[in-house]
């Protein structure tokens, strides 16, 4: 594949807040350069909305795996947050990974450093390890099978009676261990820093404000939400429940991005974020999954980076747990 010509003494590429294009101009360079690398645009549901109707694919976090392990492009584009474009380079070592921003992090992935993860482990020595996707490369490589919240409980469940640890989010894991009849689910006691900050009270005032409207909520939210909630499923099951279900009213206890592609699901269908406990803030939508811009899609296209790679020793460590994720996905 070839990269674009650097002529001469070229100056470097200029920031992003010196660039002199329009947001169409931006999104028609982006459709080209997508062709000229043979990249495919991968993007979460948590995305500004630019950003999805750009995307080749827009989907959760397993969607996005298997939309990973599958591309044929060159260049992987990953519209989402760290630990999804290290995904999707441990299933394509050959390809080039990029991310707009290689600052868009996740605070469970954070929250669960591999190394004191690793300490942590030596105390169940005889338990399976079960780690939720939003984790590290290095966290991945310790685990024994990587799970989404669309495939949690039927993971577990498939693991019999084998004693097992989860991690890294505790309110995923209380509900999995609910839903799976697993109350010895040994579980790392991490959280998103979305879903922990819808307020309980303000939900039920909302509830009283819409009669007729239904809860649908993401497993990451703690029980205080979950315990209201008509539905709890991933971000593509909440999207199907809204579609499919007879209300025309939802309160959506999920990162606020999910709602661009839930009303083009569910047209016509009223839909309500569900409110953090700070009302002055805009705290239900994640920071990290925000700082991926358009600018920043276009640059990296351009630029080819900055590029997501990760070590191959944790990478073949790591791709074993995937796999065997996918192959009981199916």
């Amino acid at each position: 594949m070839d990269k674009l010509p650097v002529i001469g003494n070229a100056p470097p590429p200029a920031p992003v807040s010196e660039l002199d294009m329009t947001p169409d101009e931006l999104e028609a360079g982006i459709v080209r350069l997508k062709a000229e690398r043979n990249a495919v645009i991968l993007a979460h549901y948590y995305q500004e909305s630019e950003i999805q109707d750009l995307a080749d694919f827009v989907g959760d976090s397993l969607q996005l795996s298997q939309a990973a392990a599958k591309t044929q492009a060159d260049v992987i584009v990953f519209c989402g947050v760290h630990f999804m474009a290290e995904t999707a380079k441990i299933l394509n070592p050959t390809k080039i990974v990029v991310i707009p921003d290689l600052e868009a992090g996740c605070s469970l992935a954070d929250g669960c450093p591999a190394p004191l993860f690793e300490r942590w482990l030596k105390q169940y020595p005889d338990h399976k390890v079960v780690s939720y996707i939003n984790c590290s490369a290095e966290v991945k490589a310790l685990s024994d099978v990587i799970c989404t919240s669309s495939n949690a409980v039927k993971i577990v469940k498939a693991l019999g009676d084998h004693k097992i640890v989860f991690a890294p989010d505790r309110h995923l894991g209380a509900f999995v261990a609910k839903q799976a009849n697993r109350p010895d689910l040994v579980t790392w006691q991490g959280t998103c820093i979305v879903h922990e900050t819808f307020s309980e009270k303000r939900l039920l005032g909302l509830l009283a404000q819409h009669p007729d409207a239904e809860v649908i909520a993401h497993p990451e939210c703690h029980e205080g939400i979950l315990r209201h909630a008509h539905h709890i499923a991933s971000t593509s099951g909440l999207i199907d429940y809204a579609k499919k279900s007879p209300k025309q009213t939802f309160i959506v206890a999920t990162e606020a991005g999910i709602l661009h592609k839930m009303q083009q699901a569910a047209p016509g269908k009223t839909l309500i974020p569900a409110p953090p406990d700070d009302e002055s803030c805009a705290c239900n939508m994640c920071p990290h999954m925000r700082r991926n811009t358009l600018e920043k899609l276009y640059l990296c296209l351009r630029d080819l980076k900055p590029q997501v790679d990760v070590p191959e020793h944790v990478r073949v460590k790591a791709l074993k747990p995937i796999e065997r994720m996918l192959e009981m996905s199916v």
